[in-house]
């Protein structure tokens, strides 16, 4: 896997791809890629080396392996092969990153949904990655956003621990979606959560 991939679909392609995965398997994850897909690109919008774009289109499709489920953790790795059969490597790249701010199968929260094998197949393809600046925005934007809006992280790891539970790794993962935040927040001259539509006000009433 090449460290950045430019191989994504259109803007165009990319919704009819989240539509088709809808009627699959109709749930809050759409919306929740939706905007996930919005805080990508309004954050990208202030970084000094992002295409605004096409963090957008990665953000609608970083959760595309839902398109299976109902399904927990295997979305990953069904997403990660939904996108490359399609010839997609970059957006396929998102899905299987975006869960792991650090890249290792044991910071699962839950309980692994799928084959033994396909879960060591999960731990060799995340050994081959060096995490980028673009994975990295989409692991934090996936913490920016629930079905119903915007959300801050502290709300979006209670959400996650609630529904997956929580293992010896989790204040671990917490704290490096912490320091995501405060990354981003420096490179971007800005509290990012002042970029969210809606969020500051909704938070401060």
């Amino acid at each position: 896997m090449t460290l950045l991939s430019a191989a994504l679909p259109s803007p165009a392609v990319a919704e009819q791809l989240l539509l088709e995965a809808e009627a699959l398997n109709p749930g809050g994850w759409v919306t929740h890629s939706r905007y996930v897909a919005l805080a990508a690109r309004s954050i990208a919008e202030r970084h000094p080396a992002l295409d605004p774009e096409r963090m957008h289109t990665l953000g609608l499709l970083h959760d595309i392996g839902r398109r299976t489920g109902p399904n927990k953790d295997r979305h990953i790795l069904d997403g990660y092969d939904f996108l490359t059969a399609l010839g997609y490597e970059g957006a396929a790249r998102i899905a299987l990153t975006h869960s792991f701010v650090i890249p290792d199968v044991a910071t699962l929260q839950g309980a692994w949904d799928g084959t033994p094998g396909e879960l060591a197949r999960l731990r060799d393809l995340l050994a081959a990655v060096t995490l980028s600046e673009e994975d990295r925005l989409l692991q934090l934007c996936d913490m920016l956003a629930v079905a119903e809006g915007f959300c801050t992280v502290q709300e979006r790891v209670v959400d996650v621990a609630l529904r997956y539970s929580v293992n010896e790794h989790t204040p671990e993962k917490w704290r490096a979606k912490l320091a995501l935040k405060a990354h981003f927040d420096g490179v971007c001259g800005v509290n990012i959560y002042r970029l969210l539509p809606g969020l500051v006000e909704r938070l401060l009433g």
